[in-house]
């Protein structure tokens, strides 16, 4: 079987969290997943990257993986043929791993998304070039299709390793505290609270008051407000989500006396303007 390198410690044992990535660029990986707490992680066998060259599983001497689509057209299309024989020399089915093809054509990557991913025992990602696979090898591998936005990349690389990175740090004994990790954008259904740290006071702009207090319940309160104030000011469907989620009425969670709440108010008088 022709593949690419194996990343992590025990990475054939099936004991730890998996990546199979199907790319016709190997050497992107693991790229930026090789450092800071995710490569840390990675090089202490806490989860596991193969990378599995498409290219060593063409059929001609020339290497050819894409051809003209049927019906003309410009660009062309990864051979269904290439594809599926890269895929019967990496992916098993009775692994658990979920097959995802990277396409903009998917549903959005999501925080719930991630976490399930995590859950698992791995991924299979298949990473497309030029105009994309053959549509019969992703009808009959039955491949999950994933979207990270309605952005246009030169290939389902760039998408492989925003997915990677999100699932990784979630992976037991990748990131320190898990209690910072409950409290980030979207884990709570809401954009994250602004944060502050050293000096206090910095060019005329001061830290808010609530947060130097030692009131934990008011601070809490605050970071409350704000993620929420945020949430609805930048991401309208995001509150609509969370709204519904609590089963309350929009109107339910307005600002108390029908004030506008703005992201940086602070609940006390402060010397300078936070926005």
């Amino acid at each position: 079987m022709a593949e690419g390198a194996t990343v992590g410690v025990d990475a054939d044992a099936g004991t730890v969290w998996t990546a199979v990535v199907l790319t016709l660029f190997p050497a992107m990986f693991p790229g930026p997943l090789g450092l800071s707490l995710a490569g840390k992680a990675l090089a202490e066998g806490r989860w596991a990257l193969r990378s599995v060259d498409i290219r060593d599983f063409a059929r001609d001497r020339h290497r050819t993986v894409d051809d003209s689509p049927f019906g003309g057209g410009a660009g062309m299309v990864m051979r269904p043929d290439v594809v599926s024989d890269a895929l019967e020399a990496s992916h098993d089915p009775a692994s658990g791993r979920r097959l995802i093809y990277l396409s903009p054509r998917g549903r959005v990557l999501d925080q719930p998304l991630v976490r399930d991913l995590a859950a698992g025992p791995g991924v299979t990602l298949v990473c497309g070039r030029y105009e994309g696979l053959d549509q019969r090898v992703i009808d009959a591998w039955a491949m999950d299709e994933v979207s990270v936005g309605d952005v246009i990349l030169s290939g389902g690389e760039p998408a492989a390793l925003v997915l990677l990175d999100a699932v990784a740090r979630l992976l037991p004994g990748v990131t320190g505290k898990a209690e910072s990790l409950a409290e980030e954008s979207f884990e709570t259904g809401l954009l994250e609270y602004p944060h502050y740290t050293r000096p206090q006071d910095w060019n005329g702009m001061t830290v808010p008051e609530v947060l130097v207090s030692g009131h934990h319940a008011r601070v809490a309160q605050w970071r409350r407000d704000q993620a929420e104030a945020l949430t609805r000011e930048r991401r309208p469907d995001l509150w609509a989500r969370h709204v519904q989620s609590h089963c309350e009425a929009p109107e339910s969670l307005d600002p108390p006396n029908g004030g506008a709440k703005t992201v940086g108010q602070h609940p006390e008088p402060m010397k300078t303007n936070q926005d």
